[in-house]
């Protein structure tokens, strides 16, 4: 037992944020990846295998997360957000644990904006020299003065040690080894760029993902008789010069980026083993929560899109595990959770008192009992998009001046018998009572959030 734990007992936290990541992991049961690190977390704590994002948008997920209050059309609205902006006086959750006694730490891609809630921090939030838009190749660098990014995927002969991600990671190590002999407890947070764009991995973890054993998405359609109020045209990757400025890619430009995306997410999990194997050697893994969440989800050709910034069900589920002292490992919760439920979940875990801003609910109970009742909804935003999410639909509605104003068109998916979003059935008689009943439960979720 270390010198910090003999000194003070209070658990510390991990705090693992992973960016665009979808659950194409192995134990999401996606038997194609190789992903032994995450499967390894999995087995240590709670996997939960319906959990969503608030709004499917980096800077606006991150800040409604930290903040534990929910988007609206007027707050947390895009990947600039700011929540020191948009929620000033609000206490974040790494402010509360630092107001604790906690030491915090920020390194990678935690808020989208560096500087953001400073005040929450013991020590300056930290990011590596390198950006995450950074490609090995000479050939693949931005034109200087160019419109256009470099390409949106890149396989190397190149050391790990040498991506961003890697860094950030060595900083973490490092950081876990001097906190390991204090007798603070601490709040750590480190955050990873990929599996965002560019999808840039060292080769070898190209290698996992043989190109001819890479599967399009056999629904690379807009939904039947849904609103073309929900078409979306995905121009965060068109801004890659290798991806057309309208149109669909080509089928060999859909196979090498889910590919890519797939090597990233391998490169993510080495990354993770690095973490927990660090835990471990440190002896201080039994008095450690963590908590690894990917801020959204990302859309690999369903529908026909790319990126996330939509409702629907590939955009906003989304990793979460959760594990520590007290929590029963290898066990999955199929409730429905959202985001704005880690911050009261953490506040429980640590003993610390909820603050009464906060407006999700705590997990607590699930992760003492994964069938235990929770949620009857969830509730996601983007944009001019709302929608609600139950166990067995998903309603949503799409309206003008970002969700505020005048209506433009609503989808209703039977996700029971097509959870794959298809087919729209708000048009249809025989579920016009349920359509009803979740616009009246939308309206009113709506009118609720202040």
């Amino acid at each position: 037992m270390s010198e910090r734990v003999q000194a003070d007992n209070r658990p510390n936290v991990l705090f693992i944020a992973v960016d665009d990541l979808r659950p194409e992991i192995n134990n999401y049961g996606v038997n194609k990846m190789i992903t032994p690190n995450f499967d390894r977390l999995a087995a240590q704590g709670v996997r939960f295998n319906r959990a969503y994002c608030n709004i499917a948008v980096c800077g606006a997920s991150r800040a409604s997360l930290m903040s534990g209050l929910r988007p609206t059309p007027k707050r947390f609205t895009s990947y600039l957000t700011r929540v020191d902006k948009d929620a000033p006086g609000i206490t974040s959750l790494p402010k509360l644990f630092k107001e604790q006694g906690y030491t915090t730490i920020s390194n990678g891609k935690v808020y989208h904006h560096k500087d953001d809630d400073k005040s929450a921090w013991s020590e300056p939030a930290w990011r590596g020299k390198k950006s995450s838009l950074w490609w090995v190749m000479a050939e693949n660098q931005p034109e200087p003065g160019g419109k256009k990014r470099g390409p949106a995927f890149e396989a190397a002969v190149e050391l790990d040690e040498n991506y961003p991600d890697a860094i950030t990671c060595e900083k973490t190590i490092q950081d876990l080894k001097r906190l390991a002999k204090a007798e603070e407890p601490f709040f750590l947070a480190c955050g990873f760029y990929r599996p965002h764009l560019p999808f840039v991995a060292p080769q070898k973890y190209w290698d996992l993902y043989p190109e001819e054993e890479v599967k399009l998405p056999n629904n690379m359609h807009y939904p039947h008789d849904l609103s073309k109020a929900f078409q979306y045209k995905w121009g965060e990757m068109r801004a890659y010069r290798d991806i057309p400025s309208d149109g669909p890619v080509s089928v060999d430009t859909a196979r090498n980026l889910i590919r890519g995306y797939h090597a990233c997410v391998s490169f993510i999990d080495a990354q993770l083993g690095r973490l927990l194997d660090e835990l471990d050697q440190l002896g201080i893994a039994d008095n450690t929560i963590i908590v690894l969440w990917g801020d959204h989800g990302w859309q690999l050709g369903e529908h026909g899109f790319w990126c996330k910034h939509t409702n629907f069900e590939v955009a906003t589920r989304t990793p979460l595990y959760i594990s520590g002292p007290g929590i029963a490992g290898g066990r999955s919760c199929d409730k429905l959770v959202e985001f704005v439920d880690i911050y009261p979940t953490l506040c429980d875990l640590a003993n610390i008192e909820k603050p009464g801003h906060l407006q999700g609910k705590s997990m607590q109970v699930l992760l003492d009992d994964v069938k235990a009742n929770f949620k009857e909804a969830v509730f996601t935003r983007h944009g001019g998009g709302d929608a609600v999410r139950t166990s067995d639909f998903r309603y949503m509605e799409m309206r003008t001046k970002n969700g505020a104003g005048e209506y433009l068109g609503e989808g209703l998916f039977d996700l029971k018998n097509d959870p794959a979003e298809n087919y729209d059935f708000s048009i249809n008689p025989e579920f016009a009572e349920t359509r009803e009943n979740l616009k009246e439960m939308l309206k009113q979720h709506k009118a609720s959030i202040k």
